[in-house]
């Protein structure tokens, strides 16, 4: 079955480390069998939603997720990012 990967940006503080990230983490999380489905700013939200970056990956399996999160590339790329953003990750099994 597969999985989701969703990523929200709550608060970016240094869009240098941000740059860094990127460059690193779309190699490594493609790398690791991700389909990039979507990425950026919304553009428009309903009830509570909020105008932050957002980034949907599509998986082959929740194991697949998991084990692009821990990989050494996308490990590199965390280092990368440091305190450069506040974000909420999750990964979620498909419907």
């Amino acid at each position: 079955m597969s999985a989701y990967w969703v990523s929200t940006y709550v608060e970016v503080t240094d869009d240098a480390k941000v740059a860094a990230y990127a460059a690193l983490a779309g190699p490594a999380l493609t790398g690791a069998g991700g389909r990039f489905l979507a990425r950026g700013t919304p553009v428009q939200v309903y009830e509570a939603g909020r105008e932050t970056r957002t980034v949907v990956i599509e998986f082959d399996s929740v194991e697949a997720a998991v084990a692009a999160h821990e990989s050494p590339g996308y490990q590199e790329a965390l280092a990368a990012l440091g305190d450069g953003a506040v974000r909420d990750l999750r990964i979620v099994p498909g419907a």
